[in-house]
């Protein structure tokens, strides 16, 4: 392995705290970037759902 140890491997000769919050920052964009559109689908199958509902109540009367 590259480093000796995993302090070594946190540090990275006075860098790491710039790679890791690199890794933070981009894993953050990438989580961000499924979830909100996976939550605005979901949230559209719901307001669709309950429209049709709403549709079918309305034909009863």
């Amino acid at each position: 392995m590259y480093f000796e140890s995993l302090a070594a491997a946190w540090h990275m000769d006075g860098h790491g705290s710039y790679v890791w919050m690199a890794y933070a920052l981009t894993t953050m964009a990438v989580v961000l970037m499924v979830w909100l559109p996976l939550a605005r689908f979901r949230r559209h199958l719901r307001w669709v759902s309950a429209d049709q509902l709403r549709q079918a109540g309305d034909s009863q009367l």
